[in-house]
């Protein structure tokens, strides 16, 4: 035996989701190549606000690798995503750690709420308008076996 497990393996960045909803916190800094401790403390946060919010059954609250979207000269800014089967994901960027994470919850509650998680810039709560760096349609992936989301 080679040692090697038989069957699909998890790859360094996949992310269990057990939740209907994920919200990927990056802890992982491509710019010093070490983990992000701006991140981990904001993952630690974060779930706690989901949960004090009433959302914890509805938010997987994960910490993920790099999710390239920080820009290193603006100090320690953080990286969140959210995602979920069916929904449009968005990324935002330059998320203070130690900013109130009253829009981050209030992001949450609304994107929960929609059927497809699209909405409008002028949707979002005021803090995250100016670090949006994505809305991604919702993927509709087709194989030989049929549609898969």
């Amino acid at each position: 035996m080679d040692g090697n497990p038989k069957g699909p393996r998890a790859r360094p960045y996949s992310v269990a989701q057990s939740a209907p909803h994920q919200i990927l916190v990056c802890k992982a800094c491509k710019h010093k190549g070490d983990d992000c401790k701006p991140g981990f403390e904001l993952l630690k946060k974060l779930r706690a606000a989901i949960s004090a919010a009433g959302l914890g059954d509805a938010f997987e609250v994960s910490g993920t690798a790099c999710l390239a979207g920080c820009v290193p000269d603006h100090g320690e800014p953080c990286v969140v995503g959210w995602r979920a089967t069916e929904k449009a994901t968005w990324l935002f960027g330059d998320i203070d750690p130690d900013q109130p994470l009253d829009d981050l919850v209030a992001f949450a509650r609304s994107y929960a709420a929609l059927p497809d998680g699209w909405m409008n810039g002028q949707d979002l709560p005021l803090r995250l308008c100016d670090t949006t760096l994505a809305r991604i349609p919702a993927a509709m992936i087709v194989t030989r076996e049929g549609a898969i989301q």
